[in-house]
């Protein structure tokens, strides 16, 4: 532990004004639970979370100039990625030092597909602070992070962003936000000028807040309103209010804190980051109102020993356990483990064991992350967030714990692949580093996912959508040279047989010396889907020696691998040898080998041969409005639609089963489609016919495909 205290007085920045002191927190120092508080930043993209972070960075001290996303200095975006496109596509976490206290802030993604990182930050939050931006207001993406925060219990704050914009339109704002989440939601703050003449807020939760002249009504009505709904959250203040007596500023913040600790209010705050405005306000506000994370209710972990389940309090001298929220591949310091402390000190230089795979683990130093840079420190204490570098089985969800009692956190939730593409080396020394790159690149990320399909012999990378795939992709140069292409994947499609027949066939060589000879009949008929193959004989009378029967299905099985419509596997048939005959010299194994495998191939084209091709179950989330549009798309995509349900949340469920070529590019289709408010997940279901009268189409379209390749 540091022995020195983690707090010293020094001269703020010119952006707070005054000649105030406030205090500046090491932040490599060992806080009390109580003095921490982790912020978990949510929005639709572009409404400004970098931003704000940057002027509460700027704010605090722990920068000097504030950074711009368009220029790619900001101390989140960091990763040449998110520079490259302006926008986030990982969670940041960035310490700052407010008033004697360290909030630990988690900049995360806007954009859909890289919503992993998302629940990652979410999952190592106490407080969501929701931005909205001024000139947008409420959109999908603000319901969609409205939505997380209250899936995992977040007490939460909303911020209207960009307040200096033009089209901003602050009342407008606040009366959909009450509209859409609750009358909870609740202004503290009432902006002073609006547009390009926004130039400050009155600050309703000041003692003594300096209002400009003209604006008193306005103060006064909004200041009324916050009074009510704080009184309805508490019955004595309720009691006080009903009576007609004025709520003291203390009590007006304790009853806000009490809300917001219980999820019954939000307050609703001003900036504008890129000016300073309201970023100090904020500051005050989540120490203020968001609770730290000894006053919340500590996770239930699972101790693997005994099967017993263990409640935390925050205990520095308790059992240490530490969630693993994140993980990244470092090119330079190898895999990064981002962790949050549940109970118990994290400390440097500990033998601790991974408890979700019963892996030990050293650690040597605990990190202080700010963005990209990382410190060490002695420890962490429980509620704050830091990492490990090096640590050897640990990935994202894993729970580290003390040897002696090792305990199990519940995993975190993360939305399965539903896009994929199959990825192939550019070079020879690709094809050596691609296989530990992809698996390097899939620890990093639990969204993406790696497999090889058999039928094709493609390697599929799946993902969120075509931007996360592509991400992935520079990534992997970036960070391990290795330089992959991308296509669409092929269907594995497969053939079978419709009907029964018999077929001969008689196999004759000589060629000097011992010549080959084999005579066999093959019955061929249907099995039902997902039967496989089936061989059997039904020889009598010696007329295929036996020693030669299990050669005849060796060849049956090698025909297999390619049908007589597109070259396809074949399956779900059964053969049975049932006559044939042999020479006693000239026969072999080889020969009926070969007599076994052309038998099969010439039968299986007099017995209607069929094109199969996979079908996946889809589950799609729309909202109502938009179900009807994303029923007619299914149907032109020959779906069969197993059932509607309508959900508590004004959204549809459509179940379907849908052929897998239809759904290659779905997850880019249904965003267009529903303005990114859908959302499906897709599983393999079975094998089914392909109709007739697409099956010449699709054989061509493969065809030239590989002309194309060739």
């Amino acid at each position: 532990m540091h022995s020195h205290s983690p707090f010293s007085t020094i001269n703020p920045p010119s952006i707070l004004g005054g000649g105030s002191t406030f205090w500046e927190v090491d932040l490599l120092a060992t806080f009390d639970t109580g003095k921490l508080r982790n912020i978990v930043l949510l929005s639709h993209r572009g409404a400004g979370k970098t931003m704000i972070a940057e002027s509460m960075l700027l704010a605090s001290g722990v920068i000097n100039r504030l950074g711009r996303t368009e220029d790619g200095t900001t101390a989140s975006d960091y990763e040449p990625e998110e520079t490259k496109r302006t926008n986030s596509i990982q969670t940041s976490i960035l310490p700052c030092p407010w008033n004697g206290h360290k909030i630990n802030v988690l900049d995360t993604p806007g954009y859909a597909d890289f919503r992993g990182e998302v629940i990652s930050g979410a999952q190592a939050a106490d407080g969501a602070v929701i931005v909205v931006a001024a000139q947008a207001g409420i959109e999908v993406g603000t319901q969609q992070m409205w939505q997380i925060a209250e899936d995992l219990n977040l007490p939460k704050i909303i911020v209207i962003n960009k307040m200096d914009r033009e089209n901003s339109d602050f009342q407008g704002i606040l009366d959909s936000l009450s509209e859409t989440f609750g009358r909870q939601c609740v202004g503290v703050h009432v902006p002073i000028g609006s547009e390009e003449s926004f130039s400050g807020l009155v600050n309703l939760l000041s003692p003594d807040p300096d209002v400009p002249e003209g604006m008193e009504t306005q103060v006064e009505m909004a200041h009324e309103r916050l009074v009510e709904v704080v009184a309805e959250s508490d019955d004595a203040l309720a009691t006080k209010y009903l009576e007609g007596e004025e709520l003291s500023t203390d009590e007006l913040v304790s009853g806000l804190k009490a809300g917001v600790k219980n999820r019954t209010i939000v307050p609703v705050m001003l900036s504008s980051a890129t000016s300073n405005i309201g970023t100090t306000e904020l500051l005050d506000v989540l120490i203020d109102l968001i609770p730290s994370p000894d006053e919340l209710p500590g996770p239930t972990a699972t101790d693997t020993s005994s099967g017993d389940p263990v409640n935390f309090d925050w205990d520095a001298n308790g059992v240490m356990a530490a969630l693993v929220f994140k993980t990244t591949a470092d090119p330079f310091v190898g895999k990064l483990s981002y962790v949050k402390v549940l109970n118990g000190t994290f400390n440097s230089d500990s033998q601790l064991i991974n408890a979700s795979k019963n892996e030990s683990e050293r650690v040597a130093q605990v990190l202080v992350v700010t963005g990209k840079s990382q410190e060490s420190t002695v420890a962490l204490a429980p509620g704050d967030i830091g990492a490990v570098a090096k640590l050897n089985s640990a990935l994202t969800g894993d729970t580290l714990s003390s040897k002696e009692t090792p305990l199990v956190l519940p995993r975190i939730d993360f939305p399965n692949p539903v896009y994929q593409m199959a990825a192939f080396p550019t070079s020879k020394a690709d094809t050596d580093k691609m296989s530990n790159a992809l698996a390097r690149i899939t620890e990093e990320d639990p969204c993406l996912s790696v497999t090889r399909e058999p039928d094709t012999y493609e390697v599929l990378l799946g993902g969120l959508g075509d931007t996360h795939i592509d991400v992935t992709v520079e990534k992997m140069k970036r960070k391990f040279g290795v330089d992959i292409s991308l296509q669409t994947p092929k269907v594995p499609y497969m053939e079978t047989v419709s009907t029964p027949t018999r077929v001969e066939y008689r196999h004759k060589k000589q060629s000097g010396g011992h010549g080959q000879f084999a005579h066999v009949w093959l019955e061929i008929e249907p099995l039902g889907r997902g039967s496989g193959f089936k061989f059997n004989q039904k020889v009598v009378g010696g007329s295929v020696p036996k020693e030669y029967i299990p050669s005849v299905e060796k060849g049956c099985l090698k025909a297999l691998r390619g049908g007589v419509l597109g070259g396809f596997p074949i399956v779900d048939l059964k053969a049975t040898l049932v006559d044939g005959s042999f020479h006693p010299v000239d026969s072999s194994g080889v020969s009926f080998e070969i007599a076994g495998g052309h038998a099969l191939s010439d039968g299986i084209k007099d017995a209607g041969p069929v094109l199969l091709e996979p079908l996946m179950h889809v589950q799609v989330f729309v909202p109502e409005s938009d179900t009807g549009e994303v029923m007619g798309d299914l149907n032109s995509k020959r779906a069969r639609i197993l059932g509607m349900n309508p959900l508590e949340n004004g959204s549809t469920a459509i179940e379907a089963e849908v052929p897998q070529a239809e759904m290659l590019r779905y997850a880019t289709e249904l965003r267009s489609q529903t303005q990114g408010r859908g959302s499906f997940t897709i599983s393999f279901d079975h094998y089914d016919e392909v109709p007739g009268h697409l099956v010449q189409n699709i054989i061509e379209a493969i065809q030239e495909r590989e002309k194309v390749e060739a």
